[in-house]
Order: structure tokens, then sequence, then C-alpha cells
């Protein structure tokens, strides 16, 4: 993909609910400023798991709110 298309497919997302949490979890981890000056690529193995691994604990939340009530 050119990077015309690529920065045109960005205007057009839709921002879901685990990409607000991304961001949340990197501000809560201290590291949003480095996602902000290196994108996401600029983050380790370690760090970008943390991140998934809490957002998949998030996930799992609010499935279980939703089933009991």
């Amino acid at each position: 993909m050119s990077k015309k298309n690529s920065m045109k497919n960005k205007k057009n997302k839709i921002e879901t609910i685990e990409d607000k949490w991304k961001y949340e979890i990197a501000q809560e981890l201290g590291l949003l400023e480095k996602v902000e000056s290196l994108g996401w690529g600029g983050l380790t193995a370690k760090e970008t798991g943390r991140i998934g691994g809490l957002i998949t604990v998030r996930k799992k939340k609010l499935n279980k709110k939703n089933t009991e009530g």
C-alpha cells in the first residue's frame, strides 16, 4: 500500500473501544510520550504485549459485565 493510501485509510478509520483503551493503557504505563514520538512501532515487544494483555483483561471484564446483567 502506498503512503498516500495509508494516510487516507487512517483518516477514515472509525475509532474502536480497543483503540481508546490502547491509548489509555499506554498513558497509565507511562508510554504515551514514547508512542507519540516514535509511533506504536517504537515500543518493545514487552511493552506491546503488556498493553495487549491489559486490553484483553478489560475485554473480559466488559463481557462478564454484559452477560451478568
